[in-house]
C-alpha cells in the first residue's frame, strides 16, 4: 500500500511540474508574441503615419494619431496572444467535454446542445454590436487624447487666461462621453452573458429533467448521469470561456478597422520615387497658372491663376495681407500639398515627377516659429543631414551666430533645448533653425520672415549672415517686415491669391496709389 502511494504521488509530481512548465511556456510565448505583435503594428502604423501627406494631418489630430499607435495596438494584440490562447483552451476543453457527454448518453447530449444554437445566435449578433461600439470607444478615447495633448502642450497659454477649470471641465466631458459608450458596451456584454448564463442553466435543467426521467425507466444509470452532469458543467465552463473570447475579439476587430484604414491608405504625395535630376540643380522655379484650395477648406481659393518665373541665384521677396496666400506658395514649393490646378517647374521639370525626398534636399526652410526637438542643439541643427561628419557645423553655427549664446552654456552645442525648444528663446531657436537650414547647403532658400523673433542686434547680424548665405541660391522670402524686402531682387505683391504687381522696391514705391504703398503704410504684409 505505501509502496503505491509512493509510486501515485511521485507520478502526480511528475504531472505537476511539466503542467507547470507547460503553463510557464503557454505564459512565455504567449507574452512574448503579444509584445513582438505590438511592435510590429507600431512600426507599420507609425511609418503608415509618417507617409501621409500633410493635408491628412490638417483633417486628423495629434492626438488621434498617438491613440492609435498606443491604445488600438495595444487591444489588438492582446486579443491575438492572450485571448486567443484562452479562446483554444476553451475551444478543446469544449470538444473533449462534448465528446464525453456523447459517451455517457447520446440522447442527453443532443437535448443539451439544441439549445446551444440559440446561444451562437446570439453571440454573433452581440458580437457584430460589441464590434461598432467598440470602434465608438476607441474614436472618444482618440478625441479625448487630442483635448489632454493640446492643452498639456500648451499649458502656459492655459495658464496665461487662467482656464485650468474650463479645460478640466471640457476633458470631464468627452470623458462622460466615453463613459456612455463604455456603458452601452457594459449592457452589450451583460445582457449577452446573462442571457448566455440563463440559457446554460436552461441545459441543465432539462438535462436533469430528461435524465431522471430515463434513471426512473432503468434506460440510464445514476453514475452514468452524474457522469454527463460533470461532463455538462466542464462544457459550460469552456463555452463561458469561449464567450468572453469572442466578445474580446470583437472589441479588437473594432481597434483594427481603425489601425487598418490608416496603415492600407496610399498617400496622395508619396515620399520617394520619381527623378533625380543627373545635372545639379541650378534654381530655377516656375509657378505655372497655380490654383490651389486647402483640403479642409474646399471652397475657398488661397490661390487663382498664380504664375511667377523665379531666376536662379535671385532674390524674390512675396508680400500681401493676411490670408492672401504668402506662406502657401513655400508649402507648395516644399510639395507639402500639390496644386488643384497648374503646376511648378523646378529647372523645367515638373515637381510632381520628381523625387520628393531628393527635391526636399535642394530646398530649406526656415519657418517664422520653428519648431524644435527635444534633444541638443547639435542634434538640430544636424537633423536635416544624413552623414554629419561630413559638414562643418562650427562654421554655421558661427555664420548663424548659435555659437554667441551656446559659448556661455556649461554643455556648448551639447545643451539639451527641451520639448520643443523650450529652453531657447525666440530668437535663440530661430538662429538655431537658420543654422539647420543653412548646414546641408541648399540651392533654393525659403525665408518665412526668418528674423522675426530676433532683436535689434542679432537682426544686423543674422541679415549680414543671411546675405553671404543667400549667394548662389535661389531665394524665396516670405516677407512680414519693411526691413526684408529692400534689397530683394524682386517683390511680388500678392492680393486674394493673384499677382497684383511685381517689381523693385524703388519701382513699386514710384507707383502712385499701389496696392504696394497702401502695404507700406499701413505695414499689412503679416
Amino acid at each position: 500500500m505505501a509502496e503505491n502511494l509512493n509510486q501515485l504521488c511521485i507520478t502526480l509530481f511528475g504531472v505537476f511540474v511539466i503542467g507547470g512548465l507547460c503553463n510557464f511556456c503557454r505564459i512565455y510565448l504567449t507574452s512574448t508574441t503579444g509584445h513582438r505583435i505590438t511592435q510590429s503594428l507600431r512600426k507599420q502604423l507609425y511609418a503608415a503615419i509618417l507617409r501621409q501627406e500633410v493635408a491628412m494631418f490638417d483633417k486628423c489630430s495629434t492626438g488621434e494619431f498617438v491613440g492609435r499607435l498606443s491604445g488600438d495596438t495595444q487591444l489588438v494584440s492582446h486579443a491575438l496572444t492572450s485571448n486567443i490562447s484562452d479562446g483554444l483552451r476553451s475551444a478543446f476543453m469544449s470538444i473533449s467535454g462534448i465528446s464525453m457527454m456523447f459517451y455517457a448518453s447520446p440522447k442527453l447530449a443532443i437535448l443539451g446542445l439544441v439549445i446551444v444554437v440559440p446561444v451562437a445566435g446570439l453571440a454573433i449578433v452581440c458580437g457584430r454590436f460589441l464590434k461598432k461600439i467598440s470602434k465608438n470607444i476607441q474614436d472618444n478615447l482618440a478625441t479625448l487624447n487630442t483635448i489632454a495633448e493640446e492643452r498639456i502642450s500648451n499649458i502656459r497659454t492655459v495658464k496665461a487666461f487662467s482656464k485650468e477649470i474650463r479645460e478640466a471641465n471640457n476633458y470631464n466631458s468627452q470623458l462622460d462621453n466615453v463613459l456612455k459608450a463604455c456603458y452601452k458596451e457594459s449592457l452589450c456584454r451583460g445582457t449577452f452573458f446573462g442571457l448566455t448564463g440563463f440559457l446554460g442553466n436552461m441545459i441543465m435543467l432539462s438535462v436533469l429533467y430528461c435524465g431522471g426521467a430515463m434513471v426512473s425507466d432503468a434506460s440510464l444509470t445514476i453514475g452514468s448521469l452524474s457522469a454527463f452532469l460533470m461532463y455538462a458543467t466542464y462544457v459550460g465552463i469552456s463555452l463561458n470561456g469561449l464567450s468572453s473570447f469572442y466578445g474580446e475579439l470583437n472589441k479588437a476587430l473594432g481597434a483594427n478597422t481603425r489601425l487598418v484604414e490608416l496603415i492600407e491608405k496610399e498617400s496622395a504625395i508619396p515620399i520617394s520615387g520619381g527623378k533625380i535630376l543627373e545635372k545639379q540643380l541650378s534654381g530655377d522655379i516656375e509657378f505655372q497658372n497655380v490654383s490651389f484650395v486647402y483640403p479642409t477648406r474646399e471652397n475657398t481659393w488661397i490661390l487663382k491663376n498664380f504664375s511667377l518665373k523665379i531666376p536662379k541665384c535671385t532674390v524674390i521677396a512675396i508680400v500681401g495681407s493676411s490670408g492672401s496666400g504668402k506662406s502657401t506658395i513655400a508649402s507648395l514649393l516644399l510639395r507639402f500639398y500639390d496644386p488643384t490646378l497648374g503646376s511648378i517647374l523646378l529647372d523645367n521639370h515638373d515637381l510632381k515627377s520628381l523625387n520628393p525626398a531628393w527635391v526636399k534636399s535642394q530646398i530649406s526652410i526656415v519657418p517664422q516659429e520653428p519648431i524644435l526637438f527635444s534633444g541638443t542643439i547639435r542634434d538640430n541643427i544636424l537633423y536635416g543631414v544624413e552623414d554629419s561628419t561630413k559638414y562643418n557645423i562650427d562654421e554655421v553655427a558661427t555664420s548663424a551666430y548659435v555659437l554667441e549664446f551656446t559659448k556661455s552654456m556649461p554643455d556648448g552645442l551639447d545643451t539639451v533645448v527641451g520639448e520643443r525648444g523650450i529652453t531657447l528663446s525666440g530668437g535663440q531657436r530661430q538662429r538655431v533653425a537658420i543654422a539647420r537650414a543653412l548646414i546641408k547647403d541648399p540651392k533654393v532658400l525659403i525665408l518665412d520672415e526668418a528674423t522675426s523673433a530676433l532683436d535689434a542686434e542679432s537682426e544686423h547680424y543674422i541679415q549680414e549672415a543671411l546675405e553671404k548665405a543667400v549667394q548662389g541660391r535661389t531665394v524665396l522670402t516670405i516677407a512680414h517686415r519693411l526691413s526684408t524686402i529692400k534689397n530683394a531682387d524682386k517683390i511680388v505683391v500678392l492680393k486674394q491669391g493673384q499677382v497684383t504687381e511685381i517689381g523693385t522696391y524703388k519701382e513699386l514705391m514710384n507707383l502712385k496709389d499701389s496696392y504696394f504703398n497702401k502695404l507700406i503704410q499701413h505695414q499689412t504684409f503679416t
